[in-house]
């Protein structure tokens, strides 16, 4: 019987690197970004919602099918509604169809906001992202990164 010590496929030195300066990139960067939508009252989290309702028939969606677009629990996500809904950025909605469904619609000041901040958002991911690397760079990391993000997406709902 093998123990968890000689089970243990561990980390080479350049795989150890490599998956340190990712978790370096993604927390730095994540930091980043939330700094720069700071100014305009903002999360990342905020702007992921507005970015979601904005892109959605209708300036709607179903608040379990967002809370599972932007990964978060349905406790969460109602209560990151709650405080958007003060500021004015969404309402919540029934849904005729489903009795117990609720949307989150995003309202004209939401919309307004999403105008506003989009570039300055999309300003920040190039200064501290896109512009730092070559176009070949960039697809390189596509095609690298794209099959761990299908994994992640068909084991999202798993234990």
């Amino acid at each position: 019987m093998e123990t968890t010590e000689t089970a243990t496929r561990w980390l080479t030195d350049a795989e150890q690197c490599t998956w340190r300066t990712y978790l370096d990139v993604n927390r730095l960067l994540t930091h980043r970004l939330e700094k720069d939508l700071q100014p305009f009252g903002l999360t990342n989290n905020d702007y992921e919602i507005l970015v979601n309702l904005s892109e959605s028939e209708d300036h709607r969606m179903r608040m379990s099918d967002l809370a599972t677009a932007t990964l978060q629990s349905k406790s969460r996500l109602s209560h990151q509604i709650t405080r958007m809904e003060a500021a004015g950025l969404v309402v919540r909605a029934n849904c005729e169809s489903d009795r117990r469904g609720l949307y989150a619609v995003l309202t004209d000041h939401g919309m307004e906001t999403m105008r506003k901040v989009a570039p300055h958002h999309v300003a920040s991911v190039r200064q501290h992202f896109i512009d730092l690397m070559s176009d070949e760079a960039l697809a390189e990391l596509h095609t690298s990164l794209k099959p761990v993000a299908e994994h992640l997406r068909s084991v999202r709902g798993k234990a």
